[in-house]
Order: structure tokens, then C-alpha cells, then sequence
């Protein structure tokens, strides 16, 4: 994933300013960035499972992240955090649920601004 956010208070920075939202399988953190691009990030918590079941549920977010893109505004920092209806959840769910948690941010394109 090509423009992610790594350092540690990178993520406290969203935790902390960022404009929050939920839905079932997923809570976003999302704030601008002052960039022409946005940059993203993810938690999944060992509470989750076992390293096979965290590494099957950030492919999942990977996947919608790359399927709502274009629908996305650019210039923000983004951090997705896994719930635990991600661990069986089917690719369609998560992005339909991440859709629902952007639209809330006000992050999809024409829908307005947070």
C-alpha cells in the first residue's frame, strides 16, 4: 500500500484531531493532510485473533480502501480500525461498511466536507 501512515504519532495525531466514524465492521479517523494524496493506515487488534485472522482482516480492508478510492476525496490522512464483525465478514461487507463510515467522515466525493 503505497502512501501509509507508519510512525506512532502519526496515529495519535488522528486519534487525538481527527473527525471520527463508525460502522459495523470498521471505525475510520480521517484528517487532512495538506497533500495532493491521501495516506491511510490500519489497526487490527490482537484481541481480533491470531496472526493468520489480523493478516486476512487487513487484506480485507486493503481491498475495499482500493475499491472506494476513486470515490474518495484526496488530501487526507486516514486510519481504519478493524472491529471485530471484520473477522468473518466477506469483501462486500467490509467495503459497503466502509462506504458507510466515509460517507459519515464526509469523505466521498460530492457529499460535502468535514
Amino acid at each position: 500500500m503505497k502512501n501509509t501512515l507508519k510512525q506512532n504519532f502519526e496515529f495519535r495525531r488522528l486519534y487525538r484531531r481527527g473527525k471520527s466514524a463508525a460502522s459495523r465492521h470498521v471505525a475510520v479517523y480521517v484528517r487532512r493532510n495538506g497533500r495532493p494524496y491521501s495516506r491511510t493506515g490500519l489497526t487490527v487488534s490482537t484481541k481480533l485473533g491470531c496472526a493468520v485472522t489480523r493478516s486476512r482482516v487487513k487484506r480485507l480492508l486493503r481491498e475495499s480502501w482500493r475499491a472506494l478510492q476513486p470515490e474518495l476525496l484526496p488530501g487526507y490522512d486516514v486510519v481504519m480500525v478493524a472491529r471485530s464483525a471484520c473477522v468473518t465478514a466477506k469483501t462486500q461487507e467490509v467495503t459497503a461498511s466502509m462506504r458507510k463510515a466515509f460517507r459519515s467522515a464526509g469523505l466521498l466525493r460530492g457529499e460535502g466536507k468535514p
